[in-house]
């Protein structure tokens, strides 16, 4: 039986250590069948879900190609949205930890350029991006690709439906023709295989099943009548399983609003994420959900694709999608890791050819189930075990995760316990606390002082 421990691999030992540091110990079926060709050298088409740990796949051989004394482009890693590109960028920095003056930079659509602009100056050695913004930054001429030594593309599939053939066909005309390619992707649809074949050289292919398996995944599905009867549906839903995280899928960015909308005007603790939102915002949407300090998150596909959750309970798929592979992706995001998670799908009589199309794909036969009795709508509304504080201070301000650990749960302040994941940007720090301690959090950050000095905070609503 072939070993599926790091320690196997032909990597270097500074890797090596840091995979222990972080507990990354036995492989992931895609990090075993892709990482040994990888690490030769060979280019690689992959096909995973979300959550089958492709990123460290990735990751991983393009630091151990790296020579971090060339302070040059050496990666370039392609990602559809900017909440991928983050992700993928915060894990090769995990990744890269034990390698000193590495230097990874972000760069993304809907972000200032300017800031852009001035880290280019200063150099990189991986740069992880949007392809309209990474095609913007070739033609201005700030970046240099001649000694790009790996390419990759994450998720080529959404990168194509989000229109970025150009852009990537630009990208692809400047790298040089010696490199090495590696292509990820959860469904690979006829107009991948146009790239892949102009892109790759005698490339290895793999296919590995999800990461979690049917049975983690209790799926029911559920006929409504019209709009009206879906909405309720919803609601119905909601209450009985009183998930700490939902996320409801919908067709439109307007799907969203409306159904985000409605949701909180019954009283649900809701946040909406489609692509009409400022970064900024998008930012503060998914952090607040993913510290837990809001319970539901309704959006489109494309919004949600990277979407980082440790731990999501319930899928409601307010509209079942046409195309099967995304239902399977959708589902996918709950039941991860052995935990058990709910798959719930909403369709209308005039929807039975999707439903025919899932049962076909996934080899299963849909049987309506009956929707919960009303009474669970008098149930108390959940509301979140945590609560947001945005404080005005980040990392140009020398402010650390420990700093504001430490303000939190000093003399007077709340329990350790009571601390949730804290996020750092450039300018600003998100923490989440204990919804119950948020008051005493709030007073503490606000009359005391953060690396001496006074920052204003306040409780995100």
């Amino acid at each position: 039986m072939q070993s599926t421990s790091f320690s196997q691999l032909p990597l270097n030992a500074s890797l090596l250590e840091n995979l222990k540091t972080l507990s990354y110990n036995e492989m992931t079926p895609i990090q075993a069948q892709s990482l040994p060709p990888i690490l030769e050298g060979k280019d690689v088409i992959a096909q995973g879900k979300t959550g089958s740990g492709k990123t460290a796949a990735f990751g991983l051989g393009l630091l151990n190609n790296l020579d971090v004394k060339k302070f040059r482009v050496q990666s370039l890693i392609l990602c559809p949205t900017r909440e991928l590109a983050d992700q993928v960028a915060k894990e090769i920095r995990k990744l890269a930890r034990a390698i000193h003056n590495i230097k990874v930079l972000t760069l993304c659509g809907g972000t200032p350029m300017g800031p852009q602009i001035g880290s280019l100056e200063h150099g990189a050695h991986i740069l992880v991006g949007t392809p309209g913004r990474i095609e913007d930054h070739l033609r201005k001429g700030r970046i240099d690709l001649k000694h790009l030594n790996t390419l990759v593309l994450d998720e080529a599939d959404r990168m194509l439906e989000m229109g970025f053939v150009d852009a990537l066909d630009l990208i692809f005309s400047l790298c040089p023709p010696k490199r090495q390619n590696l292509l990820f992707s959860a469904t690979f649809p006829d107009g991948v295989k146009p790239i892949a074949k102009k892109l790759m050289n005698d490339p290895v292919s793999i296919e590995v099943a999800s990461t979690h398996d049917d049975n983690s995944i209790n799926q029911a599905f559920f006929l409504v009548d019209d709009n009206r009867h879906r909405a309720h549906a919803v609601r119905l839903l909601l209450q009985d399983t009183q998930s700490e995280s939902t996320v409801i899928f919908c067709a439109t960015k307007r799907d969203v609003q409306d159904v985000a909308s409605n949701l909180k005007d019954y009283g649900f603790s809701v946040l909406a994420l489609h692509g009409d939102l400022e970064q900024r915002d998008r930012d503060q949407t998914l952090i607040r959900f993913a510290n837990k300090s809001a319970s539901i998150l309704v959006a489109t596909d494309v919004a949600a694709r990277g979407l980082d959750i440790d731990s999501l309970d319930t899928v409601i798929n307010y509209h079942v999608s046409p195309d099967p592979e995304v239902h399977v992706h959708r589902i996918g995001r709950s039941g991860r890791a052995g935990a058990k998670g709910r798959a719930y799908s909403l369709f209308s009589e005039k929807e039975y050819n999707k439903i025919a199309r899932i049962e076909e794909f996934t080899n299963i036969t849909v049987e309506p189930s009956d929707l919960p009795n009303n009474s669970v709508l008098d149930k108390p509304l959940l509301k979140p075990a945590m609560a947001t504080l945005q404080i005005d201070g980040g990392k140009k301000q020398k402010v650390r995760a420990g700093d504001i650990l430490g303000a939190l749960t000093g003399k007077g302040g709340i329990a350790g316990k009571d601390v949730g994941k804290i996020n750092l940007a450039d300018n600003w720090a998100y923490v989440a606390v204990a919804a119950s301690k948020a008051q005493i959090a709030l007073r503490k950050i606000s009359e005391g002082k953060l690396k001496g000095r006074s920052f204003r905070v306040r409780k995100i609503k």
